[in-house]
């Protein structure tokens, strides 16, 4: 009998360390980004501003239909524009993709060459917004509408 419960309580202990041990393995293994997808009207177009304007480097797409445009974000992930979207929309600032660059004035001065408007969080034109932190940001619109920040939170 005491054979008996030795074994039931190392075969509880045992199995008690095997969950206990599983849960730690999977909390060490978060989900990574993989990529964003951006739904857009004109692939072209679309492709030339994030190119230009964020000098991103394009990488080969599967599929090859003419439909889809991607590039690298570093160990980000990447971008993927896909062609289709029936129109411009109207986005809320909220819900945007964040670009981190070394310093703001540069990428400021790139915008204004290109004719791309920019804005502070406030909506204020040609503001810079400064974040607690010390961080500037400015926002931005890409050719469908879709809200684009840039930092100089650049690490």
């Amino acid at each position: 009998m005491k054979l008996f419960t030795l074994i039931l309580v190392l075969t509880i202990t045992l199995h008690s360390f095997q969950d206990s041990k599983a849960q730690n393995m999977q909390k060490t293994s978060p989900a990574v980004l993989n990529h964003i997808a951006v739904y857009v009207t004109n692939l072209e177009k679309s492709t030339d501003f994030y190119k230009n304007t964020f000098e991103l480097n394009q990488i080969p797409e599967p599929f090859h239909d003419g439909r889809h445009t991607w590039f690298s974000l570093g160990a980000a992930g990447q971008l993927h524009l896909i062609q289709g979207a029936k129109g411009k929309g109207n986005f809320d600032k909220n819900e945007h993709l964040c670009f981190s660059v070394a310093a703001i004035d540069p990428f400021i001065e790139k915008l204004n060459a290109s004719h791309i408007p920019y804005e502070d969080w406030g909506g204020a034109a040609h503001r810079i917004t400064l974040r607690v932190d010390g961080i500037k940001q400015i926002y931005f619109q890409d050719p469908d509408g879709h809200w684009l920040e840039v930092n100089d939170d650049h690490k």
